[in-house]
């Protein structure tokens, strides 16, 4: 489904990326870990085209889409939530995950403008798949709420929604889990796995490994913007290079409790 070809992005003179190449599969859920500052969300920007690599390409269902604007990138089936939410605060919660079908409306401005009867029509269903998406995360019972009223983990849980909305084929969650407590985490991971069942690929930047190691088929290593390691959860947990790149030394000591157990 996804190849990430020999990727290097540069900023200036620092490297965020470097050389990295992987392949994901459809019908996975796959992990991205690494310390901080190894490039993991510079890695997921390039894949959702907010800005292309240095040097390599990036092919989705063997199109090659490293060097075309987000907006042609999304309609191919690739959707993503963000590390620092990016939700309409002003906006209710079914309003929010409409937005996320524009993609796939048909409506002309003028239509929208004067309200013809196709535009009614079109909306109508807009709001009732809406309500599926909104459901789908648990969150429907509140659609006619503000999404600034919300707290931090049903706001995750409304740009999921909104993703979901696009009708991705690969889904990309940058630290979907971030900020939430033990039980919101556990939730999360079956929404995920709910999420794959549905038929969607799951690529997820997350730094909680117990989530990372119990949901994922397959985990790619970056650190210092290179990729170290790539495997199951049991071969990346037990890999020396990932262990020193959490640790920074090879005391055996503990490595289990950093990497996930």
């Amino acid at each position: 489904m996804l190849e990430v070809k020999s990727v290097t992005k540069k900023f200036g003179g620092v490297i965020a990326n470097q050389d990295v190449s992987f392949t994901i599969e459809e019908n996975q859920i796959v992990g991205l870990i690494g310390p901080n500052g190894a490039g993991k969300s510079t890695l997921f920007n390039m894949i959702s085209s907010i800005f292309p690599p240095t040097t390599g390409e990036i092919f989705f269902l063997g199109t090659r889409i490293d060097q075309m604007p987000a907006f042609k990138v999304a309609p191919l089936g690739i959707s993503r939530t963000f590390q620092n939410l990016q939700v309409f605060k002003n906006m209710t919660l079914i309003e929010n995950v409409m937005v996320g079908q524009h993609i796939q409306t048909k409506t002309s401005i003028l239509g929208a403008a004067l309200l013809l009867p196709s535009s009614r029509k079109e909306e109508k269903v807009m709001y009732e798949e809406a309500m599926k998406y909104l459901q789908f995360v648990g969150l429907d019972s509140l659609y006619n709420h503000k999404a600034g009223s919300l707290a931090l983990g049903k706001l995750r849980l409304l740009e999921l929604a909104r993703a979901l909305a696009t009708k991705p084929k690969l889904l990309l969650l940058d630290e979907i889990a971030a900020g939430l407590n033990h039980k919101e985490t556990q939730e999360m991971s079956e929404l995920i796995k709910k999420v794959r069942d549905t038929g969607v690929t799951v690529f997820v930047v997350e730094h909680d490994m117990d989530l990372v190691m119990s949901i994922c088929d397959k985990i790619i290593v970056l650190d210092q913007g290179m990729k170290i390691a790539e495997g199951t959860p049991k071969e990346i947990q037990t890999n020396e290079a990932v262990i020193t790149a959490y640790l920074g030394t090879d005391i055996d000591e503990e490595k289990e409790e950093v990497i996930g157990s």
